[in-house]
């Protein structure tokens, strides 16, 4: 990883706002800094890394490939204090501009990010993250049996 020395995170709720500066910058170095060296990070489709390089080299690769032209929004963010030096943060994220995929034009999507953090001397330090997409009006994940998977809301089957 890059020696780099990013400004210290103070408080948990600036864990979100560095991950979506870095992102915005498309500075992967800058996203690694934010984790553990043996952090955890689950993707919106289930992918899991398990180390701060892992983490980093994916979202490298995200940011040069997939989300090139995106742009990150952090929208509500709340804090959980477990203990003075353990906290569970949620951010709403927003995504807009995907890179295109075979000729079509993804839309904007939202994400609620899940960041266990603690603190380590004065900074703070993310051990664990995991990004879920937001399927709005829907429930869960229905699969077919071709194995097709679709988000489906039950309450419009009770109708």
């Amino acid at each position: 990883m890059n020696p780099k020395k990013y400004p210290p995170m103070h408080s948990p709720d600036m864990i979100p706002a560095r991950f979506t500066e870095a992102w915005n910058e498309r500075d992967a170095d800058k996203i690694a800094a934010i984790f553990d060296e043996n952090a955890e990070f689950v993707n919106v489709v289930g992918i899991w890394w398990h180390s701060r390089e892992e983490i980093r080299k994916a979202h490298d690769y995200g940011l040069r490939v997939i989300f090139n032209e995106s742009t990150l929004i952090t929208g509500k963010v709340t804090v959980k204090k477990l203990s003075s030096t353990v906290a569970v943060v949620h951010a709403r994220m927003i995504l807009k501009n995907q890179s295109n995929l075979e000729g079509k034009t993804p839309g904007g999507r939202q994400t609620i990010f899940s960041f266990v953090v603690h603190k380590k001397g004065e900074e703070w330090s993310c051990a664990s993250a995991q990004n879920t997409d937001i399927v709005p009006g829907k429930e869960t994940h229905f699969m077919d049996p071709d194995g097709n998977l679709k988000a489906v809301d039950y309450r419009e089957s009770e109708e």
